[in-house]
């Protein structure tokens, strides 16, 4: 009876987002599916090297002096509402540049919100073992009950906390919105500054334009920071999402080094071309565009 009782309104969630995206997708660009072209070379990062590599959408694997870091994992094809063994959603055109049993062993999790295409459970249940640490945003913490992690660590807006293993993390707030459902109003959403050995990296997440970013690298460098590029069309999703122009406004003001950009060329999300966010990120980069160190999924960058 309980589970009759979760099913219909599964269900009939299903049905009406089916509904609605049909509507939506009637403008949406439609990308042939692609595989990455560029195989990263996992064998040449090792304990003495810092790097990241882009794996697709916000889903980027950083190795940092033999810790082994992983944003936002979407490994499946289709993301959306789960019933029974049928997903309703969005499909990737471009697949990812690694697969999890080439990734192998995590060390952390980092998650910036529960939406579908940043919390994915079917990639979580295959990625988290007892000796994996998860961190996710507030209100989210629930949906990781299942999962044998060996801690779970909910970190609000300005939270801090430091590892056993010693990487530092700080919660920064950004523009976004957290419900997994609609019910969901409790969830929240964040980006992360991150701190290991000397070294530090920006994570943003999922974020509009906000100046939570300006002066992060003040008094201590950032020297490598991801930020979002894609999913701005029409010019209401500028409410939860920032253009690229924003984008690298934000990464200027943060004084970070080196940016990586991400959340764009994946899934398809909204009305923009499928590569026009990276080609307006260039343009608003102009003669500081080497600033940018990665353009295509599978790219590395060492620092």
């Amino acid at each position: 009876m309980k589970l009759r009782n979760l099913l219909v309104p599964s269900a009939v969630l299903a049905s009406v987002g089916t509904f609605l995206y049909t509507r939506f997708k009637q403008r949406l660009p439609r990308p042939a599916f692609k595989v990455p072209t560029v195989k990263p070379d996992l064998a040449s990062f090792d304990e003495t090297m810092v790097g990241a590599t882009w794996v697709g959408h916000s889903t980027v694997l950083i190795h940092w002096y033999g810790l082994k870091i992983l944003t936002d994992p979407v490994f499946s094809n289709r993301i959306g509402v789960h019933v029974g063994p049928v997903t309703f959603g969005m499909k990737r055109h471009t697949a990812p540049a690694l697969s999890i049993e080439e990734i192998g062993h995590v060390d952390v999790i980092l998650l910036s919100h529960a939406h579908m295409d940043h919390f994915d459970h079917k990639s979580l249940k295959r990625l988290i073992t007892r000796d994996t640490v998860v961190i996710s945003a507030p209100g989210t913490s629930k949906l990781l009950r299942k999962y044998p992690s060996l801690q779970t660590l909910e970190m609000h807006p300005h939270d801090k906390l430091t590892l056993a293993n010693g990487l530092h993390v700080q919660a920064i707030p950004v523009a976004h919105w957290g419900n997994r459902f609609p019910w969901d109003k409790h969830m929240g959403y964040n980006g992360y500054v991150l701190k290991y050995k000397g070294v530090r990296m920006l994570f943003a997440g999922d974020t509009a334009y906000t100046e939570s970013f300006n002066g992060l690298a003040n008094k201590e460098p950032i020297d490598l920071a991801f930020f979002p590029i894609g999913a701005y069309q029409p010019e209401s999703f500028e409410e939860a999402h920032c253009t690229p122009e924003q984008a690298w406004t934000m990464f200027k003001q943060s004084g970070a080094k080196r940016f990586f950009p991400m959340h764009w060329d994946t899934f398809v999300l909204s009305y923009e071309p499928v590569e026009e966010p990276y080609e307006r990120l260039v343009a608003a980069a102009k003669l500081e565009r080497d600033q940018i160190v990665i353009k295509a999924h599978g790219e590395s960058i060492r620092l």
